[in-house]
């Protein structure tokens, strides 16, 4: 059945409903964590997540991520609502990142997503989700002095992601902690024992019943001594009326359009929520069961009128988040339904239920999303990339240390950086072989066959080889293979005739069209033309 008509998406509600609760509770604290972060209003963060729920949702291509706003965006954001003269100058850059991010999706710059190594998705997986299990260790016992969503190993709270969970131990509070250790043993036994035994378990799923402890913990223990405190709860903003609801919303300064500096935000912007989509559709589609391929340049044209409807009525960046698609993944949804359902209870609860919301305990929220890193960073992990062996296993460690000691972004490039090297030294590696074949009347009969393609990288390891050949030896020069051989190579066989002559050294050179021994000119043999060897 195709996955992306109505009737596979209705007909899938069993599953995406839940999926999208679990989802909305990821997603709640982290709208708000990133808005903090960011320097802007809260309620930004939760317009983005709206937008990122529905409307792109609804446009994207992708049938289990889940958009809304960005950690890797949090620090562009601050640095820009302040350089940019306020927070309307800076949603202006916002439309603008959105209308060139759909340009992008125009001119299909989506194929960038597939030229990322496996190893460094990988890594970027289990970086994620160590760094989410770190981050949410001080939530867990109730220190919240460094807000949700802030993903950077150096924190807004002036601490790093380890010194954190260090101050963290002489200011654990006794309320938020029972309700993070109750949660848990919530989401592991509905998980382990109750999920397997009936439908109904997983219909109503751990982290709805997680969170709902935490309310009833709250209410019951207000006035006590083990009561849990504002601060400790999330913070949905909550207006008096209608009016001040409205009054929320933001809107751009349209009047700057010809200020340089918007510009060179709106490109930022659109370049990196860009390339964080593109990285995380392909994590996604790898996490994905049903291993659906997302289309990354219909992708881009969802962001981008996204961002655009996002900063036109006042909300964040927004890209594909990978902490929401693999709670939705995790949490057993099938299509694109449980995404715009998402978006939909967080426009819902904001506008009837602020006041319930409130009464979250952060660390009940914790608990959820430190399953949620458990599963993107499984130990069994590293064993298994270890055994592909090094060239797969230090990009992806790479990326992983990246991640946690830097952020996203500069974690991704270095694990890229790393797999670049290795892709030239496997090519260096890789551009031919030698086959010695016997020793029979005193001279040495030594086969070369080049690879199908063989460029100036592989210059190193063809000198080293030609030149090491010993003297009084038959030398057979096999391109048949060869579909691609780069002038410079045939400019190094060019130089290496001269010194076989001095060498004793017989070559005989095969290719598809024919055999030519001791070829007088190389560059002759090939006629300038190496593509069509």
């Amino acid at each position: 059945m195709n996955q992306n008509n109505t009737h596979s998406l209705f007909g899938n509600l069993k599953n995406d409903i839940p999926a999208s609760i679990v989802v909305f509770f990821v997603a709640l604290p982290l709208c708000l964590g990133i808005a903090l972060a960011s320097g802007a209003p809260l309620f930004s963060g939760l317009i983005a997540g709206i937008v990122g729920g529905i409307v792109v949702g609804a446009l994207s291509g992708s049938q289990i991520g889940v958009s809304g706003p960005a950690a890797g965006l949090a620090a562009i954001v601050l640095t820009a609502i302040g350089t940019l003269g306020g927070f309307e100058n800076f949603l202006l850059a916002v439309v603008l990142g959105g209308a060139i991010q759909i340009g992008f999706g125009v001119l299909r710059a989506g194929i960038i997503g597939y030229y990322f190594p496996s190893s460094v998705i990988k890594g970027m997986l289990t970086g994620i989700g160590i760094i989410i299990i770190l981050k949410q260790i001080p939530h867990f016992f109730g220190y919240d002095a460094d807000p949700e969503g802030d993903f950077a190993f150096n924190q807004m709270d002036g601490e790093n992601t380890f010194s954190e969970i260090g101050v963290m131990l002489s200011n654990i509070s006794i309320g938020p902690t029972i309700v993070a250790i109750v949660g848990l043993f919530i989401l592991l036994f509905w998980e382990k024992v109750l999920g397997p035994k009936a439908k109904i378990f997983k219909i109503i799923q751990g982290p709805l019943v997680a969170v709902l402890f935490g309310i009833v913990y709250y209410v019951v223990t207000k006035e006590t001594e083990y009561g849990i405190s504002a601060e400790h709860l999330v913070s949905v903003p909550i207006p008096s009326d209608f009016d001040s609801f409205l009054g929320q919303f933001s809107f751009p300064n349209f009047n700057q359009i010809t200020n340089p500096a918007i510009w060179v935000t709106a490109f930022t912007i659109a370049l990196v929520a860009s390339l964080e989509t593109l990285l995380c559709v392909e994590a996604t589609d790898k996490l994905d069961p049903g291993k659906r391929v997302t289309p990354t340049n219909r992708e881009l044209l969802a962001q981008g009128t996204g961002n655009m409807l996002s900063g036109l009525i006042g909300g964040l960046p927004i890209t594909q988040v990978i902490v929401r698609s693999s709670a939705n993944i995790q949490s057993g949804g099938k299509t694109k339904m449980s995404a715009i359902i998402h978006g939909f209870l967080l426009l819902i609860s904001v506008i009837l239920i602020p006041n319930l919301l409130n009464m979250i305990p952060l660390s009940a929220l914790a608990a959820i999303l430190l399953i949620v890193g458990f599963k993107l960073a499984k130990p069994a992990l590293f064993k298994v990339i270890y055994a592909q062996g090094w060239n797969q296993f230090l990009p992806f460690i790479v990326t992983v240390l990246g991640i946690i000691f830097t952020d996203l972004l500069i974690g991704i490039g270095l694990g890229l950086a790393v797999g670049i090297v290795v892709i030239l030294i496997k090519s260096y590696q890789n551009s031919h072989f030698l086959n010695i074949e016997d020793k029979s009347n005193g001279k040495h009969r030594i086969k070369m066959t080049l690879a199908e393609e063989v460029t100036f990288f592989n210059k190193g390891a063809i000198l080293n080889a030609l030149d090491s050949l010993p003297e009084e030896t038959f030398l057979e020069l096999d391109v048949r293979k060869t579909r691609y051989l780069d002038n410079d190579i045939i400019e190094i066989l060019e130089a290496f005739a001269l010194k076989a002559k001095n060498r004793n050294i017989d070559i005989k050179l095969i290719s598809e069209r024919g055999v030519v021994e001791n070829p007088p000119s190389y560059i002759d043999f090939f006629k300038l033309r190496p593509a069509t060897v």
